[in-house]
C-alpha cells in the first residue's frame, strides 16, 4: 500500500514540474508575441507564414493596353486564356519531359483581383522609366564563372525584389522580435533581415542578395536593400548601384500585400515601383536541391567541347 501511495506522490510531484515548466514557456511565448509587435502594434504586423507568389498579371502593360491601367471583366478574361495557352506551349514539344510537364512544373496563377495590366503602378503608364537601352549578357561557355548565376545554382528569382515566374514561386516569412528570415523554395535562398536599426554594411563589402535592413512603419514590413554584387542583374541592369525598397503588409488571413520600389540613377530615369500580392499556401515550401557544383554545369561545359570538336560550334 505505501509503495502505491509512494508512486501516486512521485506522480504527482513530476505533473507538477512539468504543468510548472508549460506554464512558463506558455507565458514566454505571450511575451514574445508582445515584443515582436511592439508597443501600440496590432496583430496584422505578423508577416509570417508560407507564401505563394504567382500572377499571370504582365510586369510592363502591355502596348495593346497603352492607355487603360485595368483591364474589363472581358479583356481580363481573354487576356488569362491566350497568356495561358502562350505559356503552356512556348516549350518545343521535343524538350518536354512528359505531355504534361508545363501543367507539372510551372504554377502560373491568375490576374491580381484588382484586373491591373501591369504590375509595375508608378510611372502611371505601368512601363520601365530606362535612361539608356539594356545590353544583352554575353555568357561563354569557356569556363564555369561565365555561366549565368542561375545556371551555377547561385541567385535565382529569389529577389530582392521577389517577381513572379510561373516556377517556385513559393516564399516562407519567419519574424522573431529582432530579425525577419525571408526563405525562397528557389535555389533555397535565406535571407536575413535585421531589424534592430543597424546600419548597412560598408560599400566595398557585396552580397548575392544584398544587404538588406528592415523596420516597421505602422502595419508594413519595409525592407531596404544594398551592396548587391556587380554581377547580379534585375530588369536587364546591374544592380551593384541598385538599391530595392520592398514592403510586406498582410491585407487578411489568406493574403499578403508586396510592393518593390527600384533605384538606380544610370540606368533609370526614375525610381519606380510594383505591386503585387502573395496568398497564403496550406503546404510547406520543399528543398531545391541545386549547389554550385552541380553535374549539369559540368555537363554544359562538356557539351560545348564536344560541339567544338564536331565543329557545330
Amino acid at each position: 500500500m505505501q509503495e502505491v501511495k509512494g508512486a501516486e506522490i512521485r506522480w504527482r510531484q513530476r505533473f507538477g514540474r512539468a504543468a510548472c515548466v508549460w506554464a512558463l514557456i506558455g507565458s514566454m511565448a505571450v511575451i514574445a508575441v508582445a515584443h515582436a509587435q511592439g508597443p501600440g502594434a496590432s496583430a496584422s504586423r505578423d508577416v509570417s507564414g508560407f507564401w505563394a507568389l504567382t500572377t499571370l498579371t504582365p510586369m510592363l502593360r502591355p502596348a495593346e493596353f497603352v492607355d487603360k491601367p485595368f483591364f474589363s471583366e472581358d479583356e481580363a478574361r481573354e487576356w488569362l486564356a491566350n497568356e495561358l495557352n502562350n505559356r503552356k506551349n512556348s516549350q518545343a514539344p521535343e524538350v518536354r519531359i512528359s505531355p504534361e510537364s508545363t501543367d507539372t512544373w510551372y504554377e502560373f496563377g491568375a490576374l491580381l483581383p484588382n484586373r491591373r495590366t501591369s504590375l509595375v503602378v508608378d510611372p502611371a503608364n505601368g512601363r520601365i522609366p530606362r535612361a539608356r537601352p539594356t545590353t544583352p549578357v554575353a555568357n561563354s561557355f569557356d569556363d564555369p564563372e561565365s555561366r549565368p548565376l542561375s545556371e551555377r545554382c547561385l541567385v535565382w528569382g529569389g529577389g530582392p525584389p521577389m517577381v513572379p515566374d510561373g516556377i517556385f514561386g513559393h516564399h516562407q516569412i519567419v519574424q522573431t522580435p529582432d530579425f525577419v528570415v525571408i526563405v525562397n523554395e528557389m535555389i533555397h535562398d535565406a535571407r536575413i533581415v535585421p531589424l534592430d536599426g543597424r546600419p548597412h554594411l560598408p560599400g566595398q563589402l557585396r552580397q548575392w542578395s544584398g544587404d538588406s535592413r528592415g523596420r516597421w512603419d505602422g502595419d508594413t514590413l519595409v525592407v531596404e536593400t544594398t551592396n548587391f554584387r556587380p554581377e547580379n542583374r534585375f530588369a536587364g541592369v546591374q544592380q551593384g548601384a541598385m538599391t530595392v525598397v520592398e514592403r510586406f503588409r498582410r491585407i487578411d488571413a489568406d493574403r499578403l500585400f508586396y510592393s518593390f520600389t527600384v533605384t538606380e540613377a544610370e540606368a533609370f530615369s526614375a525610381p519606380w515601383t510594383a505591386e503585387m500580392e502573395m496568398t497564403r499556401m496550406t503546404a510547406p515550401i520543399y528543398e531545391y536541391a541545386c549547389h554550385e557544383n552541380n553535374y549539369s554545369l559540368t555537363n554544359v561545359l562538356r557539351g560545348a567541347r564536344t560541339q567544338e570538336q564536331s565543329g557545330t560550334r
